[in-house]
């Protein structure tokens, strides 16, 4: 079995989670991890009491740097499929990988225990979903608008801005105090 990366690199036996058996790369440290093994990992695991959400944890005390091959086209190393992307929202995106016809999954290095700590590990069907992707890009979408209104604000305007939404959000009229800020600014 070749590297889905390199395939001048055969892959060899390894384990994530002290549990799930995998392929290794030496070269990229990438792991391959079957359908079948997958499967038997996710059985494996404690049920969990509520459905998984697109952002499990807090992504800011997680420092991660996707690899260089994390954009690198990828042949799955069982089927010779092209393998499909699917973006993890993170302060920093990556991709993982996936063969539609074999339902294998590619991890770059590192990017397994990402997952792991994000608590996506036993869901990775769902970030190939279009219902994950679509919220990857509202997410996206609203931090580059968080990060435009701080730089024409100022760090210090903007988390006021931001503090206020959050005010007028939870209470029960809060769409009267928008409307209010916006018929001073319309004059």
């Amino acid at each position: 079995m070749r590297c889905p990366k390199d395939w001048s690199v055969s892959l060899v036996d390894g384990t994530l989670s002290d549990k799930l058996a995998v392929k290794h790369c030496p070269d990229c440290q990438g792991n391959w991890i079957s359908a079948t093994d997958y499967e038997a990992y996710v059985a494996s695991q404690p049920p969990k009491s509520a459905e998984s959400k697109f952002q499990a944890k807090s992504t800011t005390d997680i420092n991660f740097v996707p690899s260089p091959n994390d954009n690198r086209a990828a042949l799955c190393p069982e089927c010779q499929h092209y393998l499909t992307r699917a973006k993890v929202f993170y302060k920093r995106a990556f991709y993982v990988e996936r063969c539609t016809h074999c339902g294998g999954i590619w991890c770059d290095k590192g990017e397994w225990e990402v997952l792991e700590k994000l608590e996506l590990h036993t869901n990775v069907e769902k970030m190939f979903s279009l219902e994950w992707q679509s919220r990857v890009r509202e997410l996206e979408y609203a931090e580059k608008e968080r990060q435009a209104t701080m730089e024409k604000l100022g760090s210090e305007v903007a988390s006021k801005v931001f503090e206020l939404a959050e005010i007028l959000e939870k209470h029960p009229n809060g769409d009267f105090g928008v409307t209010y800020l916006m018929r001073r600014f319309n004059k």
